[in-house]
């Protein structure tokens, strides 16, 4: 794979500094797409890739990122976006929404559509990161389900106008993943609340088990198209049930 080259979109932390590691350690070149410059650079540096500096939810800099990639390209991992808010319905900030749309789905969109030429000169995959909370509703999460869905919608509209180019069409859909920075930004800085969402959970999963996920369905055979790919901590059956250690249980077990 030393000729390929990938694009992973939010690569500045999380699972999309884990997905260009792990791409990088499987023969990709990386284009490392994000915000944060001085994160990006720093990656790139490390494992031997390209650091473009690019906001999904700018035309502009896309396309910038589109003429950098040039002709051709092999794979695109769409894991630019987040979560912002988890209020119900009745106190909904619309702006965090208009917000969480236009970075997981508008910009997912905008990179797909840059790219396409490229990926279809390259016979290339798209990979969408998109979540559970496309799996189903929960308290306090129309608006991330909101988008995740509507993400995944836009994955599967793709694949079906592409089925007689070879261009694979792939989604990851993550559980609980335990990583710095997402839920400090869903409660805007919040660390206890942030917190909370893990606390107890034996062994939720870390950005690298996504990465290692991705750059699996990434090198499968080239007729090998992962649709949809589920991955959640055992101790989280769904969304709403996950098992959780007490604090005076933890104590007890010696753990």
């Amino acid at each position: 794979m030393a000729d390929r080259t990938a694009v992973v979109t939010g690569a500045s932390s999380g699972i999309g500094e884990a997905t260009a590691r792990a791409l990088a350690a499987a023969g990709y070149r990386v284009i490392c797409a994000a915000r944060r410059t001085d994160r990006i650079e720093a990656l790139a540096d490390e494992i031997g890739g390209l650091a473009v500096p690019c906001d999904v939810t700018v035309t502009e800099e896309v396309d910038r990122l589109a003429e950098t990639v040039g002709d051709r390209l092999d794979l695109l991992v769409n894991n630019a976006g987040g979560a912002l808010g988890q209020k119900p319905v009745a106190e909904a900030e619309i702006d965090a929404w208009q917000r969480m749309y236009d970075v997981n789905v508008l910009g997912a969109a905008r990179v797909t559509r840059a790219l396409l030429p490229a990926l279809d000169a390259g016979a290339g995959t798209v990979i969408f990161v998109t979540s559970t909370a496309a799996e189903a509703p929960y308290e306090g999460g129309a608006g991330y389900c909101g988008v995740k869905s509507a993400e995944r919608a836009l994955a599967g509209s793709l694949r079906l106008e592409l089925f007689d180019r070879p261009v694979r069409v792939c989604e990851i859909s993550p559980g609980m993943v335990h990583t710095p920075e997402f839920s400090l930004t869903r409660f805007d800085g919040d660390q206890a609340k942030a917190d909370a969402v893990y606390a107890g959970v034996p062994g939720p999963l870390v950005a690298e088990d996504i990465a290692d996920a991705i750059s699996w369905m990434a090198t499968r055979p080239a007729h090998v198209n992962v649709d949809r790919l589920v991955i959640r901590p055992r101790a989280q059956a769904a969304n709403h049930k996950v098992f959780r250690v007490s604090p005076s249980r933890a104590a007890g077990s010696g753990s």
